[in-house]
């Protein structure tokens, strides 16, 4: 059985139940100023052990929840229709004896879900699990991420407690320029048509990274990770009503005509919600990839498509068969930090994930632990220390492989402790980036939304937490057989330089874009599995994340209490949040600190995770936001089809 808090009761409940747990059973922090583990901008296939990184010390994972009605499913659910009403998509709790764990998926949506515990039910591990879900996703959720997109993966192996990062970022073509989104008259194009335009399709990479990820790690052959979605596109799914949404008049950029050709139906008009869908080029284009493994999307035909759609006018791109057949995934070694007593993995640049890591080292030289979800100060401590680290990131965070990038100097305690005295104690105007001797123009780049998130525990106990992108909803809006091409170089700085200093995250040929896509794996002290979490959202992701983990790990909330928290976003001179879900007193608490919040885009979080409690029990939760569920496949029960509904 599960439940789900109401908006302006939630606030009420955490309180409650943050006063009781923060005293009871809460982990005493590190110290401020321990050293930190050790970390690298260096781009290798590399491995680093969290257990290796502090000293080990017994330490439990969360703290059990409030008691709660649980309910073991015996096998993966049947979905109802995704057209239909949502089931529910908060936590599911089960207990279980030692050595009988069961395997979980979150995310985006019910089918997408089904097809990992299928994987998982067959003998799957994680990382084949999470082959079959971006398969799905790019049928059932095309608008948010997609075989031609991007993403970035960790990895956490059960048996050696280790984290793998792997970076499948777009990579923009050798070709490109960094003059290439302006216009005639050295004028920045307008968002809409540079988004429209074939420059803004980066290299894709996320078909080429869970490639390497599954010759490293997975158990299945590659071929047998398809099928579930080759079987749903070739039979029909439900239309899902966020689909429908984007292809309608939910969307901020109108879907481009290619785009409604591919959703229609057989009379010509645009898909709605609840219809049965068929996708049979999907179908065929996984058909070649489950046999040929990547090169059917980086050599031969399916390439040459993708680079004649790209040189498509207006404005064509410089892609070339050569860009795509040199893409490789690169191995990254993650980066891990202290928080309350945890350690917090996220990958390196270009993700900015090490910006997520110093927002909260600010907030843990804080007293945001010790107060309550409905205390003013601590949002607006929260706030304070967002608009820092966006300002941080603007200025210093983009491809290493092109331009030094400071992680050292970004999270050193010394650094960090500068940082948070500028938070005060009413909020001013924007807050400067930190001068770090490294001379950069400013870019305040916002991302787009268009993006999503899952995490795969498995029975062995390996972990993978996978944000995954085609940028803007529905990309580029440019499709080749069956599925749409990124946007993802829009990501980059339309302009070089910024008062006559160079840009870090300008346009380069080869070079990545910088991303807010931070998935995250927690851990403990001795390096064991405590959580795993991300969320889409573009810009905000940081921001998301961060609540869900102060959330967690500071409040000692339930994940699914951390991941409905009100949303609120800062950054520079501007502060949105969900003002339905926040109560007057803390608003007006806000305003006498000089925060006044306006709606905007901060509902737009799609969080999921998995979090281990105390007991060996394991929670899934996903975000009641979107249309994301986590389940569980019960040991040694085989998992359902997930075909068509």
């Amino acid at each position: 059985m599960s439940h789900r808090l109401s908006p302006l009761s939630t606030l009420a409940a955490l309180a409650l139940l943050a006063s009781a747990t923060l005293a009871v059973g809460a982990d005493p922090p590190l110290p401020a100023d321990e050293p930190s583990p050790p970390a690298t901008d260096q781009q290798a296939e590399a491995q680093v052990s969290p257990a290796a990184q502090e000293p080990p010390a017994a330490q439990p994972a969360l703290p059990a929840p409030a008691p709660a009605a649980a309910e073991a499913l015996p096998a993966a659910p049947v979905a109802p229709p995704t057209g239909s009403a949502p089931p529910a998509r908060v936590s599911l709790f089960h207990r279980h004896p030692r050595g009988a764990q069961p395997a979980w998926v979150a995310a985006a949506n019910p089918l997408a879900v089904d097809a990992g515990l299928e994987i998982l039910g067959k003998g799957g591990n994680a990382v084949d699990a999470a082959v079959a879900v971006q398969a799905m996703l790019g049928l059932v959720e095309p608008q948010s991420s997609g075989i031609a997109g991007g993403a970035f993966l960790l990895y956490y192996d059960g048996h050696t407690r280790k984290v793998s990062a792997i970076d499948g970022r777009e990579r923009a073509p050798a070709g490109a320029q960094p003059d290439m989104f302006l216009d005639e008259h050295g004028k920045p194009l307008p968002f809409v048509v540079a988004v429209r335009s074939g420059r803004s399709t980066g290299v894709p990479g996320a078909i080429a990274m869970l490639h390497a990820a599954h010759a490293r790690f997975g158990a299945l052959r590659w071929k047998e990770l398809f099928q579930p979605a080759i079987r749903a596109a070739t039979a029909g799914f439900r239309v899902p009503a966020r689909l429908a949404m984007f292809l309608g008049e939910g969307s901020p950029v109108p879907p481009t005509n290619e785009v409604r050709t591919l959703f229609s139906r057989p009379d010509g008009d645009t898909i709605q919600e609840g219809d049965l869908f068929r996708n049979p080029e999907y179908a065929r284009t996984l058909e070649r990839i489950a046999l040929d493994g990547p090169r059917a999307l980086y050599q031969g035909a399916i390439a040459y498509e993708i680079v004649a759609t790209t040189h498509q006018a207006p404005f064509p791109g410089t892609m070339t068969l050569k860009d795509l057949s040199s893409y490789r995934a690169t191995w990254a070694e993650p980066l891990c930090r202290p928080y309350r007593g945890y350690s917090v993995c996220v990958p390196p640049p270009p993700s900015s994930g090490v910006c997520l890591l110093e927002m909260l080292s600010m907030l843990d030289r804080t007293d945001i632990a010790g107060r309550r979800p409905t205390d003013p100060q601590a949002w607006f401590l929260f706030a304070q220390a967002s608009r820092l680290i966006y300002a941080d990131r603007d200025r210093y965070v983009a491809d290493p492989r092109f331009v030094p990038v400071p992680v050292e100097r970004l999270l050193d305690p010394a650094y960090v402790r500068l940082r948070v005295q500028l938070i005060g104690q009413h909020a001013g105007p924007a807050p400067p980036p930190g001068e770090l001797s490294m001379p950069r123009g400013r870019d305040a780049t916002a991302e787009s939304a268009g993006t999503s998130h899952f995490v795969i525990v498995d029975a062995d106990g390996n972990a993978v937490s996978m944000t995954t992108t085609v940028e803007s909803i529905f990309g580029s809006g440019r499709t080749v057989r069956g599925f749409v091409l990124n946007n993802q170089l829009t990501d980059f700085s339309f302009v070089p330089t910024d008062a006559g200093r160079t840009v870090a995250n300008a346009v380069q040929g080869g070079k990545r874009p910088r991303s807010s896509m931070s998935p995250v794996i927690v851990l403990d002290r001795a390096g064991n599995f405590v959580a795993a979490l991300g969320s889409p959202g573009g810009s905000a992701i940081l921001e998301y994340n961060a609540k869900a983990l102060v959330g967690l790990l500071a409040w000692k909330l339930s994940l699914e209490q951390a991941i409905e928290l009100p949303n609120l976003i800062a950054r520079g001179d501007t502060f949105s949040g969900e003002i339905a879900k926040l109560p007057p007193a803390l608003l007006a608490g806000l305003r006498e600190r000089g925060i006044e919040l306006k709606s905007g885009h901060a509902e737009n979080s799609g969080l999921h995770g998995v979090a281990r409690l105390a007991d060996g029990s394991y929670e899934g939760a996903a975000d009641s936001r979107r249309e994301g569920v986590a389940r569980m496949l019960a040991p040694h029960a085989p998992a359902k089809h997930a075909g068509a509904r």
